[in-house]
């Protein structure tokens, strides 16, 4: 026993050194190629929106259906281009969503682009149009389905803008690769007006609809303009 001891300061090394002891979501990898964690794991500090409805429990950002519905939850700065990953955690039939290149108000899915948070697996969204399931950019491009895993389990996923182009990785499956300026030349798979295609810089967060589920492990590679 007291072998283990003295050998535990020396484990915890060897787990920092391969990046899985994490610190505020980051990796020892991540940290040292630039990523910055935008959560502490205590509090909202960066984060503006409905914080009501946003709240951290256990160290995780969780909706709770009881703080006035949902409502955005949006980093204090803006971004162009970037890489950024997150985990989530579904409850049945939950729907929240990514917004990326967002204003502080107006729907961002039209004023900004939003990327689906979505349990595709429940009944009531069978009927979706194919550009409403998880990571589709809404409206624009549709997702791959198959890589979320069951409800109640944490998701991995990261998204890289860069310019015009956008790539949604889930759970280590690219689920998107496309360009929304590109998609949309001859008109949007919705066939509504979204301004924001064309901005180039905003907020990034989550976009809710009162319905519960957490995220957590959120962080950020800011590639610049």
């Amino acid at each position: 026993m007291k072998n283990i001891i003295r050998l535990l300061p020396l484990f915890i090394l060897l787990l920092m050194a391969c990046g899985v002891t994490k610190n505020n979501g980051l990796t020892a990898a991540e940290k040292g190629d630039g990523f910055q964690s935008l959560f502490n794991g205590k509090d909202l500090d960066g984060w503006v929106g409905n914080k009501q409805a946003y709240q951290v429990k256990e160290g995780n950002i969780a909706v709770d259906p009881k703080g006035e519905g949902g409502g955005n939850l949006l980093t204090e700065k803006e971004y162009s281009n970037f890489i950024f990953r997150f985990e989530f955690q579904l409850t049945p039939g939950a729907n929240n969503g990514l917004g990326i290149h967002a204003p502080l108000d107006g729907d961002v899915a039209y004023r900004g682009k939003e990327i689906q948070i979505l349990d595709n697996t429940a009944e009531k969204y069978a009927n979706l149009k194919e550009y409403q399931y998880h990571g589709s950019v809404y409206g624009i491009i549709p997702a791959k389905r198959g890589a979320l895993k069951p409800v109640g389990e944490w998701n991995q996923e990261e998204i890289m803008v860069q310019g015009s182009k956008i790539k949604v990785t889930l759970n280590g499956t690219i689920i998107v690769d496309g360009d929304f300026l590109e998609a949309s030349k001859n008109g949007t798979m919705d066939g509504k007006d979204h301004p924001g295609l064309q901005k180039t810089k905003g907020h990034i967060g989550f976009l809710g609809h009162g319905d519960v589920l957490q995220f957590r492990n959120i962080r950020i590679k800011d590639l610049g303009e």
